[in-house]
């Protein structure tokens, strides 16, 4: 029955209840309920609604004094975070919170609609005040009764910050209620954005998040101090806390769940698409002209606007070792397992740290300016390491890719590569001697060879960031060079090469690869010279590659018999490092959430040329000739033609095999020839031509069998003068495009909502986003 919302005896039942907990709210308020009241009676659900954010915005009012007001405002939270969701989720229903709804919202009586705001307008500004409510939700400065209890409308939230940190120097006392209650404040402010999660996914980026819009624009006095609260909780966790072992086990961490949901939050408010608007940096680099005296207006999202104008060296250093500390989090459990707390958000953590280069090229090039980045590098590869057989963590793969392809196109990322590796994180691959650009590739290859099949659109990705760092690396290990060059074995067999209309780019990013490392780092790199010699007949067949038909259907023929992996007697190839756990296949019954497709590396990348002062310039791409690199289809591109071959519509690389099966598309005698003319050979054909007859004669004339005395005659040869004129060094650099900015909304999403599963806020409803599925 439609109940009177005068009737308060009736309403206050779902408020005034002491002991609920958001998991009882959760119990007691069943789906099916919520779903029949708002077909049934929704004006019901309506004064449901506006009355229990009358409460909210009550509380805000009034400061929250007495017991009873907080437990109020904290039984409105859980029930409007039980009932968003299947508010979202009904089309019909989905305007309601940006109606007017007359004398509510403006302290009751007022019946004035010139004064009325919309409901979730008043909805987020009373929770942007109830998280600076002294003695509720900080601590109150003023130590007198509560008779001067300090008016809510005259405090300063700035000075109530959360944690010291960014623009904040004072570090309040830890207090456990205060973050239990911030946390369920900041739950119900993730179900208000979670609109997006109702909609389908669509690359237009004027659809913004009308909730986010308005609690990120200048509306919400509280903007600064919430980004900067939420920012610094972020980044001052040390979830080891004082570094005695198994302490989590004694006591509860109130942090943790407050910091998790405050990296939630903050990433969604973050949800903004640079690649529309004049980029938010303020370091000049969009106008190109000299700094003026005044910024350039940034986005009308203060967030993004906030974290695009940080720029003190003090606060970068404390976001980056906060960021850095937490992703190295897991990798210090291996040791001593259940020791220390073991986070769980390092997804969010990522998308954090990826937004921050992304909005912020100062960070950006003060992370690489040091070799702190490794710091962020060493977790990133054991993530991906890690997650490479598991099929619901296909997300954390393109992440961990994006954020080294970003880093890969400043020269800096290829230089600090060069530093030692002597921190032994627990991985499966082969124990090695040499620098994080080892550690780089000997993952990279592992992904490659021992990943599941949907990881095939990221190899592109993988192979570009090799390129864009090969020119600075000084000195390969033996494993890491046999490795590459494993790659280029599998990548030019013949039925690779035909079985698909862009897998011959792989090649192409190898061979640019050992052209890089010959021309500018050669003599350092006596172990690749060794490898490339050793391993000389690949680019004797590459040279050599048959096009005539016959051959090309043989090709075909010879199914996927995959070259043995590059065994050496005297490596030590098989030895795992200490510790390792191989990567494991997700666990029956896992769910995953559905990604939107990458675009292909061409639109993920624009080309830039390094001059010999080391500054770059963008390159005109070439319209003429088809492009080396990959022009990987993703769903989106289905219908366009591959670098002019109308012909040959560009299909999907999911399965190696299909183009072969399915015989839509036939590789043709001109079509090999039109790249095989164009595969950059010379360089180490002219190596091979003059160190192969000199290794030999040396082998021959002292009759050597040991290869470190090989080794020894190429560190101390020299090519100066017998090589072509090297090639500019060209660097493909991540540029923001909608596609991308699609992909990071559906997965953060995702994760957000796999994520909140006690209580399981959007379990069960009808999520338009992405889909779910069981693994």
């Amino acid at each position: 029955q439609p109940v009177e919302a005068t009737d308060d005896a009736f309403w206050d039942q779902f408020w005034a209840d002491t002991a609920t907990s958001v998991q009882d709210v959760f119990a007691l308020v069943p789906a099916a309920e919520i779903r029949a009241v708002r077909e049934e009676s929704p004006s019901n659900l309506a004064t449901l609604c506006y009355k229990a954010v009358e409460k909210l915005v009550q509380g805000a009012e009034s400061g929250c004094h007495t017991e009873k007001e907080r437990q109020i405002v904290l039984n409105c939270c859980r029930l409007l975070t039980r009932i968003l969701p299947y508010i979202f989720e009904d089309p019909d229903w989905r305007g309601f919170f940006w109606s007017t709804v007359p004398g509510a919202g403006r302290g009751g009586g007022d019946e004035d609609d010139e004064n009325a705001r919309p409901l979730a307008e008043s909805l987020l500004l009373a929770v942007a005040d109830l998280l600076f409510c002294p003695d509720f939700t900080v601590q109150s400065h003023r130590r007198s009764t509560v008779d001067t209890a300090e008016d809510i409308h005259s405090i300063d939230s700035c000075e109530y910050i959360w944690e010291a940190g960014v623009g904040f120097a004072h570090s309040p006392q830890p207090n456990y209620i205060h973050d239990l209650n911030r946390t369920e404040l900041l739950k119900l402010l993730l179900t208000c954005f979670s609109e997006a999660m109702y909609l389908p996914p669509s690359s237009d980026s004027s659809n913004a998040n009308p909730w986010v819009q308005f609690f990120c624009s200048t509306e919400n006095r509280h903007a600064l101090p919430l980004f900067t609260s939420l920012l610094n909780v972020v980044c001052a966790y040390d979830p080891v806390g004082y570094g005695i072992p198994y302490n989590h086990l004694l006591f509860s961490d109130y942090r943790e769940p407050l910091v998790e949901e405050a990296a939630q939050v903050l990433i969604v408010t973050l949800d903004y698409d640079s690649s529309t608007s004049s980029s938010p940096t303020v370091d000049g680099t969009t106008t190109g002209t000299a700094m003026d005296d005044v910024d350039p207006p940034g986005p009308d999202n203060l967030f993004v606007n906030y974290l695009s104008r940080i720029h003190r060296e003090e606060d970068f250093q404390f976001i980056l070792k906060g960021v850095a500390r937490l992703l190295s989090n897991p990798l210090v459990q291996t040791y001593l397992p259940n020791s220390a707390k073991k986070i769980q958000f390092h997804q969010e953590l990522l998308v954090l740290f990826w937004k921050l280069c992304d909005f912020n090229k100062k960070f950006l090039f003060f992370v690489l300016k040091s070799s702190d980045v490794l710091d962020i590098l060493v977790p990133i590869l054991y993530f991906l390491n890690d997650a490479r057989a598991d099929q619901s963590r296909v997300g954390l793969m393109h992440i961990g890719v994006f954020i080294l392809l970003l880093l890969s196109g400043e020269r800096n990322f290829g230089v600090r590569l060069n530093k030692p590796y002597s921190v032994r994180v627990p991985m499966d691959i082969p124990v090695f001697t040499g620098t994080h650009a080892d550690l780089l590739i000997i993952v990279f290859h592992k992904i490659i060879t021992s990943g599941h099949q949907r990881l095939q659109p990221l190899f592109d990705c993988l192979l570009t960031i090799v390129v864009n760092v090969s020119p600075y690396l000084k000195s390969l290990s033996m494993v890491a060079a046999n490795k590459l060059l494993h790659l280029l074995e599998a990548f030019s067999t013949t039925w690779f090469l035909f079985s698909a209309v862009q897998n011959h780019h792989l090649v192409f990013f190898l061979l640019e690869v050992f052209n890089n490392i010959i021309q500018y780092q050669f003599d350092g790199n006596s172990n690749l010279v060794y490898a490339v010699i050793r391993k000389r007949n690949v680019f004797h067949q590459l040279a050599n590659l048959p096009t005539d038909s016959q051959a090309i259907q043989k090709g075909l023929q010879r199914k996927k018999k995959t070259p043995e992996p590059i065994s050496r007697t005297n490596s030590q190839d098989g030895v795992s490092m200490e510790g390792s756990r191989p990567a494991a296949p997700a666990e029956p019954g896992t769910l995953k959430t559905s990604l939107v497709a990458t675009p292909g590396i061409d639109k993920l990348t624009e080309k830039s040329q390094v001059s010999e002062d080391g500054t770059m310039r963008s390159l005109e791409p070439e319209s003429s000739q088809p492009p080396p690199e990959g022009n990987f289809p993703s769903a989106v591109s289905d219908g366009e033609a591959w670098s002019g071959e109308a012909a040959h519509p560009r299909r999907d690389r999911r399965r190696l095999s299909s183009a072969s099966s399915s015989g839509q598309w036939t590789p043709t005698p001109d079509w090999v020839m039109s790249w095989k003319s164009k595969l950059p050979l010379q360089t180490i054909m002219r190596l091979l031509q003059v160190l192969v007859p000199q290794v030999e004669k040396i082998c021959i004339d002292k009759g050597l069998t040991d290869e470190s005395e090989i080794l020894k005659f190429l560190q101390h040869g020299t090519l100066v003068g017998l090589l072509p004129v090297p090639h500019p060094i060209l660097i493909r650099k991540y540029q923001a495009n909608s596609g991308t900015a699609m992909w990071f909304r559906t997965y953060m999403w995702g994760v957000i909502y796999l994520r909140n599963v006690d209580p399981p806020i959007w379990y069960d409803t009808d999520v338009k986003l992405f889909e779910i599925q069981r693994v």
